[in-house]
C-alpha cells in the first residue's frame, strides 16, 4: 500500500515540475496560467466540491481531484514543453 502511495506521489511531483517548467517557458499556452491559478484557488479555497467537514470524504476529494487535474493539464501541454531540460544540479561540474 505504501509503495502505491509513493509511486503516486512521484508521478504527481513529476507533473508539478513539468507544469512549473511550462509556466516559466516563453512558449507556454495562453490557458496555462489561468488554469494553474484556478487549481491553486480551489486547493486553498474553503469552498470545495465536497466540504472538508465530512471526516474522510471531504479530504479524499482533494487528494483525488487535484492530481487528476494536474495530470490532465500536463497531457494538454505541447510536446516541446513536456520535455524538460536536465536538472542544473546534475549538469554542473563540481569545482575542485
Amino acid at each position: 500500500m505504501f509503495r502505491k502511495f509513493a509511486a503516486l506521489y512521484a508521478l504527481v511531483r513529476q507533473d508539478v515540475r513539468t507544469l512549473w517548467h511550462a509556466l516559466r517557458h516563453p512558449a507556454r499556452p495562453a490557458w496555462l496560467r489561468p488554469a494553474v491559478a484556478l487549481v491553486a484557488l480551489y486547493l486553498l479555497s474553503p469552498i470545495d466540491l465536497i466540504p472538508d467537514v465530512l471526516p474522510v470524504i471531504g479530504i479524499v476529494d482533494d487528494l483525488v481531484l487535484i492530481p487528476l487535474v494536474i495530470s490532465w493539464m500536463v497531457r494538454l501541454l505541447p510536446e516541446a514543453l513536456k520535455r524538460r531540460p536536465p536538472s542544473p544540479s546534475r549538469t554542473l561540474a563540481r569545482k575542485a
